[in-house]
């Protein structure tokens, strides 16, 4: 029996725990299919996603640095990968590629159903303007908190993103701005790194009197990498939590987009916490 084949694809890619996690909802689901790391060249991210589906693959999730170059290679966007102009998954289908963006809603679902935090009504802010900035962005704007800052070192990109989302945040009344590391002002509700500092070991981006107390502060990173950001949260007086979560959730929706179902995510995050031995 030949087995659908997904991968996810990027540069570095040796650390992603998205084969585990889709290895569990396949055994839930009784889905059946196989799914592989593929290391693309930072110059051949096309013909490694071409050289994947000619050799049988059905879809494969997108990491960085090729989030912004995904979009190009499908035929259709969804509305949020349209928006965010980048995508994070793409399904190879016969009458042409579609491609998605499950970053935001992934992020969202974690906050406020795993942390229990409801997004209405607050005060975030959003570091970073990257891929995974632009695809967490308009998910957050629809959860109609009350002010969206956007905050990243290059402050052309920060604006150039903020400005595209500019009729959704209006639509959702929520206010929304961009600028440097240095402008945000007041202190936040919630504070979500969507930055490379982690990944790259780079010290946390933004003072720690932007916290409000009890502030919730996520790193989209984890393991080793998200750990001095945890813990400078956690020595902020805030709430630490790490990407996880959202690594479980936006792969869920990954999986629904591919397969048509959708698989429970709390026993698989449960497991993978358990694997990286990484507490809750």
């Amino acid at each position: 029996m030949t087995l659908d084949r997904y991968a996810v694809l990027g540069n570095p890619v040796a650390h992603s725990q998205s084969p585990f996690i889709h290895g569990e909802f396949a055994r839930q689901t009784g889905q059946l299919l196989t799914y592989e790391r593929v290391l693309c060249p930072l110059d051949g991210f096309e013909a490694s996603v071409r050289a994947f589906a000619a050799g049988g693959g059905r879809g494969c999730n997108v990491t960085v640095p090729f989030k912004f170059d995904a979009p190009g290679l499908a035929a259709v966007c969804t509305a949020r990968a349209t928006l965010a102009a980048a995508a994070n998954v793409l399904r190879f289908d016969a009458d042409g590629w579609a491609a998605d963006n499950t970053d935001g809603v992934g992020l969202v679902r974690d906050i406020e159903a795993g942390a229990g935090v409801s997004l209405a009504g607050r005060r975030v802010l959003l570091i970073g303007a990257g891929g995974a900035a632009a695809g967490v962005l308009g998910p957050l704007l629809q959860a109609r908190p009350a002010e969206v800052v956007l905050a990243n070192r290059s402050v052309d990109k920060a604006v150039a993103l903020a400005a595209r989302h500019e009729a959704l945040a209006a639509g959702q009344c929520a206010r929304l701005t961009a600028g440097g590391l240095a402008q945000p002002q007041g202190r936040f509700d919630v504070l979500i790194n969507a930055s490379a500092s982690s990944l790259h070991g780079a010290s946390i981006p933004v003072a720690a009197d932007r916290l409000a107390p009890g502030a919730l502060a996520v790193d989209l990173m984890y393991g080793a990498a998200a750990a001095p950001f945890l813990a400078w949260a956690a020595a902020a007086g805030a709430v630490p939590r790490d990407g996880l979560g959202m690594l479980v959730e936006q792969a869920a929706e990954a999986f629904l987009f591919w397969r048509g179902v959708r698989p429970e995510t709390a026993p698989v995050l449960q497991a993978l916490r358990r694997r990286l031995e990484v507490p809750a």
